[in-house]
């Protein structure tokens, strides 16, 4: 029940914003309550000719809006108004004393920052539309909120007109209180997008200060289990990605739809701009990855890998998905499809997959962009740069007697491609560019090894042979073998060729057992955990 005392009559209010999304129906319902308008610039502009009646805030201060509008509102009789401590003789006071008149309602949303810094604008555009005024002004009244009501998204709109009219044109202390907050995050996220700007200009990978924000975008019915509570954010690096796909059909997405398939369109990025490639994942792991000429041979080949696995899991594409692959992936179960697009007969087949999320991308993510990765962890948070450096950045060195065929540099290749989004231990095999065993999150790399093939055993089972489908692959480890045996147990499954990071102390060793069973080797000199 609301407490009367606490109710605070608006009498005036100054709007000020550059989203005039429902701003007429609004402030007109702010005027049928007889509240006096304030406003600046294009906003008063804009309530004149709706025909409603406007005090400029210039005519307030008795000051001329000056500097291209850059000085409007940074004055006492604006700051004093929004400032005063309802009730306080000493403000009151002063109010009188200055002709500070209250302002009870403040409306402002800022200057389109984020959105200026999306569209890649100059820097000149950029920094013209970091709001100064605004954040003050926001700041001035979550501070006072005892006394003042502070609106910074045109959502809120309807909960403000809701209070009023409930409360006979004065608003609530709930209300007030949860409008703060929200004021108080928005110029907080505000000041982190400018923040990392700057930092991104002058090349601060790691600053002194890392500050981060997102925007709630969705609510999620659970995080990882039941029990645990979760959300979707949108953060300020600009970077596209799954957030930004449009989900065309199917049931709402969970927590782990969406870490999972996070993992898949990672993955599937790195072959943006080439032959067509699928990622099939399962729990965060890819479970089958291949190119192909076609994107039906692409699907077939990364589905062979592990077709257990691909069981439930999700598919990413790098190319719009068509109707030849809409019909091959609706024979299994799958939780969640993205791709860059999708024909018309591709969403016609998808539609009668109820359940199936189909999540299609304006773009694909760039593999190379820039961004760091944050961990929280008890009291503090880890932060890195993403893990983007291609092969061809960094020089491979063949340690091995024997060097690899071009066909087995293709395949090591791609395989060092796909081995950077396995979870560590990793160990990668591919063949004829798709992998054939994959071996992931193993305390042992030998582990991780004899899991990869076993799996490409079953995979061969399944297509009615006994003879793993390893035998001839190329294998890719995320990190060096600290022993020889990983190795021996890589050429006794039928391995050809590897490559991974080197710098065990026993490399000598390793190079010796690759060289006794006619393996080529190559050391990259950088390894790729993934935990």
């Amino acid at each position: 029940m609301t407490n009367a005392a606490t109710l605070r009559p608006v009498a005036r209010a100054l709007i000020s914003v550059s989203d005039k999304t429902g701003l007429i129906e609004f402030a007109t319902a702010l005027g049928k309550h007889g509240i006096e308008l304030l406003s600046t610039g294009g906003t008063a502009r804009t309530l004149r000719q709706a025909g409603l009646t406007v005090r400029d805030v210039s005519e307030e201060t008795g000051f001329p809006e000056i500097m291209d509008g850059r000085v409007k509102t940074l004055h006492p009789a604006i700051h004093g108004g929004l400032l005063s401590v309802r009730g306080n003789a000493a403000h009151e006071k002063a109010q009188a004393d200055n002709n500070i008149r209250n302002i009870d309602l403040l409306v402002v949303n800022l200057y389109p920052f984020e959105e200026t810094v999306a569209r890649n604008a100059p820097a000149e555009d950029t920094i013209e539309n970091i709001d100064v005024g605004g954040p003050a002004m926001i700041r001035a009244a979550a501070k006072n909120h005892d006394g003042v009501a502070v609106v910074t998204d045109p959502s809120d709109y309807a909960a403000v007109l809701a209070d009023l009219d409930r409360n006979g044109g004065a608003t609530s202390l709930p209300l007030r209180t949860a409008l703060a907050a929200r004021a108080f995050a928005r110029t907080a996220s505000y000041d982190a997008a400018i923040a990392a700007w700057f930092q991104t200009q002058g090349g601060d990978t790691l600053p002194a200060r890392v500050i981060t924000a997102g925007t709630r975008e969705l609510t999620l019915r659970y995080g990882e289990n039941p029990h645990q509570q979760a959300a979707l954010y949108r953060s300020n690096d600009g970077r596209i990605g799954l957030i930004d796909a449009r989900q065309v059909q199917g049931k709402e997405l969970s927590y782990n739809n969406i870490n999972d398939a996070d993992a898949a369109l990672e993955c599937v990025s790195e072959f943006s701009g080439g032959q067509p490639a699928c990622v099939i994942v399962k729990h965060a792991n890819p479970c089958g990855v291949a190119v192909a000429a076609t994107l039906p041979q692409a699907y077939a080949k990364a589905l062979a890998c592990d077709p257990v696995s691909a069981f439930g899991g999700i598919i990413a594409l790098n190319h719009p998905l068509d109707a030849a692959t809409a019909k091959a992936i609706s024979t299994i179960f799958t939780e969640v499809i993205l791709a860059p697009g999708a024909s018309e007969e591709a969403l016609a087949i998808m539609a009668a997959k109820k359940n199936l999320r189909l999540l299609l991308l304006p773009r694909m993510p760039d593999a190379k962009a820039p961004a760091r990765i944050i961990k929280s962890i008890a009291g503090g948070v880890l932060v890195q740069t993403r893990d983007a450096t291609a092969l061809d950045e960094i020089t491979p060195k063949v340690v091995s007697r024997r060097a690899p065929t071009e066909q087995e540099l293709a395949d090591l290749r791609f395989a060092w491609l796909v081995a950077k989004h396995v979870k560590s231990n990793a160990i990668v095999f591919a063949k004829d560019g798709a992998t054939v065993g994959v071996g992931a999150g193993q305390m042992s790399r030998i582990d991780s090894t004899r899991i990869a093939v076993s799996k490409s055993l079953d995979a061969a089972r399944a297509m009615g042979s006994d003879t793993p489908l390893v035998r001839g692959a190329v294998l890719a480890s995320d990190a060096f073998f600290p022993f020889a045996d990983g190795i021996e147990a890589a050429a006794d499954a039928g391995a050809t060729a590897i490559i991974q990071p080197g710098g065990s102390i026993k490399d000598d060793e390793v190079i010796r057992a690759a060289d006794a069973r006619g393996l080529a080797m190559i050391f990259t000199g950088q390894r790729h955990f993934r935990h």
